[in-house]
C-alpha cells in the first residue's frame, strides 16, 4: 500500500527543554547567566532564551504579566530545590509568563563571592527586561521575585529601570553585607511601584531593617515555629527560618486562608494588643501576602517601610486567625495579675498569657488560633498565682472576659461572656463561646 505523506510531516522544530546549570567548583566563580522561560502550557519545560532574538521564537506571551524569579546564594551549586514549587504555585494562581534567572555559576563558591557578582548580574537582567519592553511588554506587568541575595539583585534591576517596574517581592532579603548598605546597593521602596518583603530570619541570614513599602515580619521575623532552635543539626536546619519565607509565599499563592498582617511598632506591642487594625496608615484594608494588587491595600499613595506583623502556624497552610482577648477585673488589685486564656475548637487548642498591671483593671493580648473565631467552641480561663512556697494563694479573681476578631473596627462589637467569672488558683474555668460568623 501507499503511506499517507501528510502523517509524516515533522512538527515545527521546537527547542529541547532546558534546565538550570550545575556549577562546577573547578570553573571558579565565572558568572554564566541563563534566562529560562516557563509557560503554563508546559510548566516543566524550560525554554532557554538566547541573548539574540530568543524571545521572539519562544512561547513568551506579551499580553500576560511576567514573573521573574531570582535565586540567591546556593551552597550546593545546583538548581535551588524550591524553584519548581514556586513556579507551580504561580501558574496555578495566575495566567503568567515565568522567567527563572539561573546564575548558579556565579552564586556557588562563597557568599562574599556571590555578592561580588550582584552588580554584573543585575545589569544582565536589566538588559533582558529592556528587550521585553521593546517587544511591547508594559513595565507595570513585570514582577520580580527575589530570594535572599536575589532580593537585592531585584532591587538593583528595579533601580536601573527607574523604579517603574510593577512589583518586587523580596523573600527574606539577605542580611549579611546589606544591613548597613546604602539604599542604592540594596532593595528599597524606590525600586518599583510596589515593593514588599517577607522577613523570617532577621537574626541570621535575613535583613532586619524594612526594605519595602510593606515589610511582613513573620512571628516577629526571627525564629519560625517548627524550626529547631539549635544550629548543630546541619545545613537544612541552619536555613530553616530563612527558607520559611518561600514556603509561606507559596502557601499564600495556593491557599484561600489569608496571611493578613497588622502595622505596629514591634512584634511585642502587636502581641500585647496595642495594634488591632490597619486604619493607621492603611485606612481600613490590612495587607495580605500573595498576589493581591499592592498587597490588598487600597490607598492612592502607599507609605514607605511600614512594618507589619502576624503570627503563623508551624506548617502549611501557615495561616492563623488573630483575636483580641481581654479580662476586666471588677476591682483593682495591689498585685500584678496573670491569666492564661485558651481557645478550644473541635480539633485545635491555642493559648496566650495576659497580664493585668497592679492597680489597673484591664489585661489584654492577641491570641492566634488556627480556625476563625466563630468556630471556637470554648474558652478556658486560668488564674496563674504568684508562687508562694509557704502560703497558698487564696485570692478569688472576679471579672469579665471579652474577645473579638482582628482587625477590630469597632470596640463596641466585642463578644463578652454574660456572667462575671470568679477564678481561683486551683481551678480553671471553662465556658462555651459562641461568636457569630461575620
Amino acid at each position: 500500500g501507499h503511506s499517507n505523506p501528510q502523517l509524516w510531516e515533522p512538527a515545527l522544530p521546537s527547542q529541547p527543554c532546558s534546565d538550570f546549570q550545575t556549577a562546577s567548583f573547578l570553573q571558579g566563580m565565572k558568572l554564566k547567566v541563563q534566562f529560562l522561560l516557563f509557560t503554563s502550557s508546559n510548566p516543566s519545560c524550560g525554554q532557554l532564551i538566547s541573548p539574540g532574538d530568543g524571545i521572539k521564537n519562544s512561547s513568551f506571551n506579551t499580553s500576560l504579566d511576567t514573573k521573574i524569579i531570582i535565586h540567591g546564594f546556593t551552597a550546593l551549586g545546583k538548581k535551588p530545590s524550591w524553584i519548581n514549587g514556586l513556579m507551580g504555585a504561580l501558574f496555578r494562581a495566575a495566567k503568567v509568563n515565568v522567567v527563572a534567572v539561573d546564575w548558579v555559576n556565579g552564586a556557588t563558591r562563597t557568599y562574599p563571592g556571590a555578592v561580588e557578582n550582584v552588580i554584573e548580574l543585575s545589569i544582565k537582567i536589566s538588559l533582558f527586561i529592556s528587550k521585553l519592553l521593546k517587544l511591547g511588554v508594559s513595565r507595570t506587568s513585570i514582577h520580580l521575585i527575589g530570594v535572599s541575595l536575589g532580593a537585592h539583585v531585584a532591587g538593583l534591576v528595579g533601580q536601573f529601570h527607574g523604579g517603574q517596574l510593577g512589583r518586587i517581592t523580596g523573600l527574606d532579603p539577605a542580611g549579611p553585607k546589606y544591613t548597613k548598605a546604602g539604599r542604592e546597593e540594596r532593595l528599597d521602596p524606590g525600586d518599583a511601584l510596589f515593593v514588599e518583603a517577607i522577613h523570617t530570619d532577621t537574626d541570621s541570614f535575613g535583613i532586619r531593617i524594612p526594605v519595602g513599602h510593606i515589610d511582613y515580619f513573620i512571628n516577629g521575623g526571627k525564629d519560625q515555629p517548627g524550626c529547631p532552635r539549635f544550629t548543630s543539626l546541619g545545613y537544612n536546619y541552619l536555613i530553616c527560618d530563612h527558607m520559611r519565607a518561600i514556603q509561606l509565599y507559596v502557601s499564600a499563592l495556593e491557599n484561600s486562608c489569608p496571611l493578613m498582617a497588622f502595622p505596629c511598632s514591634s512584634h511585642e506591642n502587636f502581641l500585647a494588643g496595642h495594634c488591632l487594625d490597619c486604619s493607621n496608615p492603611f485606612l481600613l484594608s490590612c495587607p495580605r501576602i500573595g498576589l493581591l494588587e499592592r498587597g490588598g491595600v487600597s490607598m492612592a499613595k502607599l507609605p514607605k517601610e511600614m512594618k507589619v506583623y502576624l503570627v503563623t502556624a508551624s506548617s502549611a497552610p501557615y495561616c492563623m486567625y488573630h483575636s483580641l482577648v481581654e479580662f476586666h477585673l471588677q476591682q483593682n488589685r495591689s498585685l500584678v495579675t496573670k491569666l492564661e486564656i485558651t481557645f478550644r475548637s473541635s480539633n485545635s487548642t491555642a493559648s496566650v498569657k495576659i497580664t493585668i498591671p497592679k492597680q489597673q483593671q484591664l489585661g489584654k493580648g492577641v491570641l492566634a488560633h488556627p480556625v476563625p473565631l466563630c468556630q471556637i467552641e470554648a474558652v478556658t480561663l486560668k488564674y496563674l498565682p504568684k508562687l508562694h512556697i509557704w502560703k497558698k494563694d487564696k485570692a478569688v479573681i472576679v471579672g469579665n472576659f471579652c474577645t473579638t476578631a482582628l482587625p477590630v473596627s469597632n470596640r463596641e462589637k466585642m463578644f463578652c461572656l454574660s456572667q462575671d467569672l470568679s477564678l481561683t488558683a486551683s481551678s480553671p474555668l471553662e465556658r462555651d463561646l459562641a461568636v457569630d460568623c461575620a
